[in-house]
């Protein structure tokens, strides 16, 4: 390079400078010429590899020379991708940011149409009142000038002296009217100019809601139409009159709902909650009050107060007394009543050719059966077969509540027996006839003079001992005397001369109740009045329904039962009780209201019935039950009357130590739900001719649970005897093995007082119990510290042999007492 100016030339260093000359100008028009060092621009050829990248990142990516060292080619296209993901994303906030101000603009837009709409129609409304109001008192002077013109024409005596009295003057007033005109057609043409086409047009967009009739549109009810009539007609007669006020009847029962009470009174509610808020109570339509509260209000609004139960919704169930010429002849019922093991079903089976007995568990009845049976001639009988086992003491006294005609079977070679007797009490306080039927005839040891014999002190004398009660010689095996015994129930029958209307709704009982897997709830009611059809509503007990379908004693589906026919009922929403009446309603919503009442009620009487009144009451209940032991169980049946059987059997079992508590029990298989409550409670199941569900089984056997299974009713209730008898406390027995008498009494250092006894009578052992007497009187009762013969500690002593003893923690002993010597045993006890 060269000097300028005595400067060095202003220098580039690297591959591809060339010089050059640079003319630099200042101020005052001087110049200067400057050599410098100009770059060669560089090019560069991307790499066959690198064009890809390079093209798609805009940028020659590839380029070593265009990239920080040490970046690979695949970490530069990373960085490359995330560059154009964050330029995507801008763009597309951009474009959010632009849409949501355009939104909100739109919103802002669409609430300032709506205020200024708002705003001209309030505007439009005040213009309105505001003309209406002086059109009203345009008419309103109209009105005074014509009476006070009519007033002056009648005041005057001629046309003529008209104007004098009007014109004081004198002046004549042809054209008088024109000036009261004007100031009419004023008010109008101002009226109308301040009114405006508003009514006439519609004000703002047409709506999708008032095209269509919506919430602006929409159709007003009866009684709004009324009304507006009726304001329309009270305006055209001047005024407004007042309704006169409907004074109603307002049933009022123990509590009742705001809104209810309104509703019965017809007036508004917020009437009624503004008049208890005056009260001083704070209420909301929804909150229930007081029978009193209620009877205020209604009086305060003018209404009477017709007090009620809530017992009376079963007044909808009317006791009808049916007419002499509506009742027909119906077929009489018959219940077989007597001991176990006499016989009945085996009877009842030879007269219906059936073969019940096979079917029961344990050859006995486990439950009500209900029966028809056609005779030769005709004749239609019902007939129930009843258990006959001492815990079926409930169903036979269904049994004997529910039929005409009691037939009393009794074993002749068995005679008499508890549950005979029970059954004659039954059908006398049920005031039955009863037929006599002594069976087993055909057996060798049969007696039947005998069991006439011992009926008499039942104050039952049959007809072969001269009284009223038939009697008739059976045998179920051979048939002997079937013919006889239906011609007396035949007999019985006529002289009862059984009627019922059965053109009416239907009444009768339930005589046996169970929950089936595949058909839900089903009860075998026996129908005594009316005729039960498929679709009746009803009401049973705690339980209603509608009639799903019956099903008769062969197991035929029947579409109508008339009285004195069995029937199992299907289309109940719960089990019933066995013995409840089931009574056909109008309305589901009768049957509804009297089943809840009905359920409500006999929750209220069990609690009542459980709870304690009194602190002595409640004290002595807590002492009773310290020293009581309990055994819980739960229990699960078949049928409902077998339950209620198992339950009255648990009662009986225990004394004043142990006693069976039944937590629980249903109709139905075994569930979860019973698996928990026993695990919770540490109780047995006891599962009736029932079984456990799948669930309720894997839920037993992890919790350690016990079920058992029983088919006949004896088993189950042996089985609780003993499971109850393990929670008797073991009974102390003591056995007096000797006596000794002290002869001496002697000091022994590090011993105390010891006693020189001589042993009078059996043996002295050092493990018994000692008692010390003293003239006959017990002083001491301990265990002995030592017994020694001689010098030697022994186990025991003979009798006639001195020995030594001492007492444990007692040196009181003086000679010439007794030691009384006996040993305790534990003896296990039982239930009888």
């Amino acid at each position: 390079m060269s000097d300028n100016d005595g400067k060095k030339t202003l220098g580039l260093r690297g591959a591809g400078a060339r010089p050059g000359n640079v003319k630099q100008s200042f101020s005052h028009g001087r110049t200067k010429n400057v050599v410098v060092e100009t770059k060669r621009k560089r090019v560069v050829v991307p790499k066959p590899g690198g064009a890809k990248a390079g093209s798609a990142g805009g940028r020659a990516g590839g380029d070593p020379s265009r990239r920080p060292a040490g970046i690979s080619d695949a970490e530069m296209d990373r960085r490359l991708k995330a560059v154009q993901a964050a330029k995507a994303r801008e763009v597309e906030e951009a474009a959010k940011r632009v849409a949501d101000e355009k939104a909100r603009e739109e919103e802002r837009t669409r609430r300032r149409a709506e205020a200024e709409a708002k705003e001209r129609e309030q505007r439009e409304a005040e213009e309105r009142a505001k003309a209406k109001a002086e059109e009203e008192e345009r008419k309103k002077r109209e009105a005074e000038e014509t009476a006070k013109r009519a007033a002056a024409a009648a005041a005057a005596p001629a046309p003529a002296a008209t104007p004098r009295s009007e014109q004081p003057s004198g002046r004549p007033t042809p054209n008088k009217p024109a000036p009261a005109a004007t100031p009419r057609k004023a008010d109008r043409e101002r009226a109308q100019r301040n009114k405006g086409p508003v009514d006439n047009r519609r004000s703002g967009k047409l709506t999708l809601g008032q095209a269509t009739g919506g919430a602006g549109n929409r159709h007003r009810s009866m009684a709004a139409m009324k009304r507006k009539q009726e304001r329309a007609r009270q305006k055209a007669m001047g005024g407004t009159v007042e309704r006169e006020k409907v004074v109603r009847d307002v049933q009022l029962p123990e509590a009742i709902v705001v809104s209810e009470l309104a509703n019965r009174m017809a007036e508004r509610t917020a009437d009624i909650v503004k008049s208890l808020m005056n009260m001083g109570m704070m209420v909301t339509q929804n909150q229930a009050i007081d029978a009193d509260t209620a009877e205020l209000i209604i009086e305060e609004f003018g209404h009477k107060v017709v007090r009620v139960s809530d017992a009376d919704v079963e007044d909808v169930i009317k006791e009808v007394v049916d007419a002499d010429e509506d009742l027909v002849s119906r077929p009489p019922v018959i219940t077989i009543m007597g001991h176990v093991d006499h016989g009945k079903t085996s009877l009842l089976d030879a007269i219906r050719d059936a073969k019940v007995v096979a079917g029961e568990a344990g050859g006995i009845t486990q439950h009500i059966g209900a029966y028809q049976v056609s005779t030769d001639d005709g004749t239609v009988l019902s007939f129930l077969d009843t258990p006959g086992h001492a815990a079926f003491t409930s169903m036979r006294s269904r049994g004997a509540q529910v039929t005409d005609i009691v037939v009393l079977v009794v074993a002749a070679d068995d005679s008499v027996m508890p549950q005979t007797i029970e059954a004659i009490n039954h059908a006398k306080a049920a005031q039955v006839p009863m037929i006599v039927a002594i069976n087993k005839c055909d057996r060798p040891a049969a007696d039947p003079n005998k069991v006439r014999a011992e009926l008499l002190q039942h104050e039952v004398i049959v007809e072969a001992m001269s009284g009223e009660v038939q009697d008739v010689e059976v045998s179920a095996v051979t048939g002997q005397g079937l013919d006889q015994l239906l011609e007396a129930i035949a007999l019985q029958s006529e002289i009862l001369e059984l009627k019922a209307n059965p053109d009416r709704a239907a009444q009768g009982a339930v005589i046996e109740a169970q929950l089936d897997v595949g058909r839900g709830p089903v009860a075998t009611v026996l129908v005594q009045t009316g005729t039960l059809r498929q679709g009746d509503i009803f009401v049973v007990g705690e339980q209603y329904g509608k009639v799903r379908a019956l099903i008769n004693d062969k197991g035929e589906r029947v579409k109508e039962a008339g009285p004195s026919v069995p029937v199992e009922v299907l289309g109940l929403n719960g089990t019933p009780e066995a013995g409840d009446v089931l009574n056909v309603t109008e309305t589901e919503a009768q049957a509804r209201e009297i089943a809840e009442y009905r359920a409500h009620a006999a929750k209220d009487k069990r609690a009542a019935a459980g709870a304690a009144t009194t602190l002595e009451q409640l004290m002595a209940k807590a002492k009773e039950d310290e020293d009581v032991s309990e055994l819980p169980i739960l229990v699960k049946a078949d049928v409902q009357g077998s339950a209620e059987a198992i339950v009255q059997a648990m009662e009986k079992i225990g004394n004043n130590e142990v006693r069976v508590r039944v937590l629980h029990y249903g109709v139905g298989a075994i569930t979860e739900t019973d698996v928990g409550l026993a695990e919770a409670s540490g109780a047995p199941i006891m599962g009736f001719n029932v079984r456990a569900n799948a669930s309720a089984r894997n839920t037993a056997n992890q919790k350690g649970v016990e079920i058992r299974y029983y088919s006949v009713i004896y088993d189950l209730v042996d089985d609780v005897k003993k499971a109850a008898s393990g929670l008797l406390s073991a009974e102390i027995r003591e056995n007096f093995i000797g006596y000794a008498q002290i002869k001496d009494v002697f000091k022994v250092s590090n011993v105390g007082k010891v006693a020189g006894c001589l042993v009078t009578e059996g043996v002295a052992r050092r493990s018994a119990g000692v008692r010390l007497l003293r003239d006959n009187v017990v002083i001491h009762e301990g265990n002995l510290k030592t017994l020694k013969r001689f010098k030697d500690e022994v186990g025991e002593v003979q009798s006639g042999q001195e020995c030594g003893m001492a007492f444990e923690n007692y040196d009181d002993i003086r000679a010439g007492d007794v030691i009384e010597i006996f040993e305790r045993e534990e003896v296990t006890r039982t239930l009888d």
